[in-house]
């Protein structure tokens, strides 16, 4: 990593691109987590093909897929929610970061609510949804995927409190964050690689700590203008093999484990939060190598990811209970899901969202002679 000895000045307001496109496709890739949900062994997915229990679990790829995402796909999200907080907070004051928090977070999410919520509950309920007492199973089941909008208008708001008592996220210990996720971690569910899921309007205190353990060292990056260099990227072979297949390994022990499932469960714990931060940093490295300039097209699907973001699980769930009944080769359902769903997703997009109040809502206003550089700053 490159480092300064300083905090981070507040007079560059130039848009960074490899970190912009990191957390579109960040996004993107829960479309094919939820695409490969249906595809694993489980009662906790409210739709399952039947092949799911017809392959063992060592055996199934779609299991190992959904883990190797599920194992950083999150954390990567709040690293970088932390870094553009700092980086508002520094460029345009407080004031401005709650605005633009607001706008661009909770306004989203309040409108989600009412819309993209209960939707997503009809698809995954069908007939027997029912418009009429869903307000109660919103209160029992909380944001669904939208979750981590509400999470993050918690940590952002926390960062706020944070900077008025005088916090500056400038002083070496914060690196201490790095280790601290092993301690959260621990006390995750001990059925899957990856950290546990909370969707209630009062998160479980261990799914928020972790989180804003990531999103307090995307703060501490900025502040003190840290860096990952290019060559982080030499890290994502052996931590997808190596670190990632012995992790699950001993996910799951079997009787010949001799020293038992306990200090199996400690080594995981360690591997999983090795692969996380190595995943992280691996991923910010290879993006400052390919996408440190700008392309419009990238800028492009990054905006649109906010939209897929908050639409797509309802359409995979749709495409899964079409998919799950008929007697197509498996794979091929994946890939189907994979491609319509962000398919239909941009069209609407295009036609009817980017250039609308909606999309000026999710991304800043955007016209259709805007294929030149961009300066409005990243969303989340």
């Amino acid at each position: 990593m490159d480092q300064l000895d300083k905090c981070a000045s507040s007079d560059n307001a130039a848009r960074i691109h490899d970190l912009d496109a990191l957390r579109g496709f960040a996004m993107l890739l829960g479309i094919i987590l939820h695409a490969a949900i249906f595809l694993i062994p489980g009662n906790a997915w409210p739709v399952q093909d039947p092949w799911a229990n017809s392959v063992p679990p060592d055996r199934n790829i779609y299991l190992v897929l959904m883990f190797g995402i599920h194992g950083f796909r999150m954390p990567l999200f709040f690293l970088l929610s932390g870094y553009f907080t700092a980086m508002l907070w520094r460029q345009r004051g407080l004031r401005y970061l709650l605005y633009h928090r607001l706008k661009r977070i909770g306004l989203p999410l309040a409108l989600g609510t009412v819309t993209v919520i209960p939707v997503t509950h009809w698809a995954k309920q069908g007939i027997e949804f029912n418009l009429a007492t869903w307000p109660i199973a919103w209160i029992l089941e909380g944001f669904d995927h939208l979750w981590f909008l509400w999470m993050l208008l918690i940590l952002a708001g926390s960062f706020m409190a944070a900077v008025r008592l005088g916090a500056e996220f400038c002083h070496w210990v914060w690196w201490l964050l790095v280790p601290l996720v092993l301690l959260p971690m621990f006390f995750m569910d001990q059925r899957s690689f990856g950290a546990d899921t909370s969707t209630h309007l009062l998160p479980e205190p261990k799914v928020l700590g972790y989180y804003a353990l990531f999103f307090y060292c995307g703060a501490f990056l900025y502040q003190r203008n840290i860096a990952v260099r290019r060559w982080w990227v030499l890290f994502l072979p052996p931590t997808m093999t190596v670190i990632f297949l012995t992790g699950l390994v001993l996910l799951y022990p079997d009787e010949s484990w001799r020293w038992g499932p306990a200090l199996a469960w400690v080594i995981v714990t360690i591997l999983q939060t090795a692969y996380t931060w190595l995943m992280c940093f691996g991923l910010l490295g290879i993006f400052r190598c390919l996408a440190a300039k700008e392309r419009y097209w990238v800028r492009y699907l990054s905006d649109a990811s906010y939209w897929l973001y908050l639409w797509h699980l309802a359409l995979v769930l749709v495409l899964q209970n079409v998919l799950a009944g008929m007697a197509i080769n498996v794979h091929l359902k994946f890939a189907i899901i994979c491609l319509v769903v962000p398919g239909i997703l941009l069209v609407i997009y295009e036609l009817g969202v980017r250039y609308t109040w909606i999309g000026t809502m999710l991304n800043g206003k955007r016209t259709r002679m805007d294929q030149g550089p961009g300066q409005t700053q990243p969303v989340l």
